[in-house]
């Protein structure tokens, strides 16, 4: 059975699609997959993927009327075979478009309580609601299992499933990763903390690299290596499918929530993941080797963009901590809940 799947961005959403297309290939489902061009990488590597159909959507709104020849051609590519089933994991208003222009004989996806923008589920013949405080994963598994008809053990709703990506062995590497970068500024770790954690990984023997893909990113970068004795480098600009191989070859990797923690958890790596205003519940980093760290502060998880405490300051070496509710995940914690890791 060949299915047209949409689940376009962001790359952490992507990442938690996997387990499900895992699941469901076990019963003989094959994906086509409709996704941002940048994150082509990941899906075709999953090997229930038959077919990606990159969209470039992110770049094409920037400039609708001088990607107008690109735009036909991804229409004319996703029109050119007649699906049994087109399922939008995604509920945006974007991938019910596609969804629209896709040929599908059955249609599926979440219903208007529990889509992200819930009037785009207008678009679809098959319905499903679930809860929407359950983990992102476990509302895209149970969606897949009720559009393809089988049941998810009792056991398996418990417990992590494997994204397809997994390394087949163990790595043994004292290279670690430092991720981070994120959107959101109530995400962002402070800056003097991950120099001090740097400086402590390094005092353990790790040797510290830190991916940077902005020019905001890399300054940030930059600031976070620059201490005294450092030998922690800054990676280079590089596409996603060599990042990938610098995720994989890593013995550990630390970030916020953001894609690239995501990825390496779907990857098997050793993954620690430092949570603040947002839900480990919700959107925790899973994979064989993840661990989350969650804020505990009167306000956490807030699911704000930006901090709005306005309590009094919390320190932490004479500085005032933001977010303040990272007060409560210093640099000290998180080397020893990476050593438990």
């Amino acid at each position: 059975m060949r299915v047209l799947l949409i689940k376009m961005s962001s790359l952490g959403d992507v990442v938690h699609t996997l387990p499900a297309v895992t699941e469901a290939a076990a019963h003989g489902i094959r994906f086509d997959w409709v996704v941002e061009e940048a994150y082509a990488p990941v899906v075709a590597g999953h090997p229930a993927v038959a077919a990606v159909l990159p969209i470039a959507w992110r770049r094409w709104r920037r400039d609708l009327s001088g990607s107008g020849a690109e735009l036909t051609a991804f229409v004319r590519s996703l029109r050119a075979r007649r699906y049994e089933l087109v399922l939008d994991a995604q509920g945006l208003w974007k991938s019910a478009l596609v969804r629209a222009l896709a040929r599908g004989v059955e249609t599926w996806g979440f219903d208007h309580t529990c889509a992200r923008e819930g009037a785009s589920a207008v678009f679809y013949k098959h319905h499903l609601n679930v809860d929407r405080n359950m983990h992102a994963i476990d509302r895209l598994r149970r969606l897949f299992a009720a559009a393809f008809g089988y049941q998810l053990a009792a056991h398996q709703t418990d417990t992590p499933a494997a994204s397809g990506l997994e390394r087949p062995e163990a790595v043994v590497s004292r290279i670690c990763l430092l991720c981070h970068g994120t959107t959101w500024p109530s995400k962002h770790w402070p800056q003097a903390m991950w120099r001090s954690l740097a400086q402590d990984l390094q005092q353990q023997g790790y040797q510290v690299r830190l991916p940077a893909g902005t020019e905001a990113e890399r300054a940030r970068a930059q600031d976070i290596v620059d201490f005294p004795g450092s030998e922690a480098r800054v990676l280079p600009a590089m596409p996603l499918t060599q990042l990938m191989s610098e995720i994989a070859g890593a013995g550990l990797v630390i970030g916020v929530d953001s894609g690239l923690s995501h990825l390496a958890a779907s990857l098997g790596v050793p993954t620690l993941t430092l949570y603040g205003s947002t839900d480990a519940q919700r959107t925790g980093c899973r994979g064989l080797r993840a661990m989350n760290l969650q804020a505990d502060f009167p306000c956490s998880p807030c699911r704000s963009r930006h901090c709005s405490y306005s309590g009094e300051a919390r320190l932490w070496q004479q500085q005032e901590v933001t977010p303040a509710c990272y007060s409560s995940i210093d640099p000290d914690t998180v080397m020893r809940a990476a050593g438990r890791l």
